[in-house]
């Protein structure tokens, strides 16, 4: 059982920039496919990035140019860089994990329905 831990939300202004971070466990993470997804109050979980094993990403329309995912295997932590936050960025953000994905370093999915483990979440939230 792989279980995560989201931390970095908080409370910013509208242009300001928050670093998400999400510590796994388990001795296997970089053979994990790792994604960001939130939820606004009243909204459905929507996928905001993602990273393969091999480092390939991608990310939602919404926050391409903006928004920045990376991993560091050495510490079993994927982060989310979020820089010129704007309002409709404010939700909750889930850190998910995918296993059994070692068969390919370049498999990546935007359906949340496809990963394993979800930590806690962490609250954003962007004043404006």
């Amino acid at each position: 059982q792989v279980q995560l831990v989201e931390s970095g939300g908080g409370l910013v202004q509208a242009g300001g920039s928050l670093r998400l971070s999400c510590v796994a466990s388990g001795r296997t993470f970089s053979s994990y496919v790792m994604g960001w997804f939130r939820q606004a109050p009243g909204k459905e979980r929507d996928f905001v990035a993602c990273i393969s094993t091999g480092g390939i990403v991608e990310y939602a329309d919404s926050v391409k140019g903006r928004f920045s995912i990376s991993r560091d295997n050495t510490k079993n932590t994927v982060y989310l860089q979020m820089n010129s936050l704007k309002p409709e960025d404010t939700a909750v953000y889930y850190c998910a994990a995918k296993t059994g994905t070692y068969y390919s370093s370049n498999y990546i999915t935007r359906d949340l329905r496809r990963y394993d483990y979800w930590g806690q979440g962490t609250q954003v939230t962007v004043s404006s």
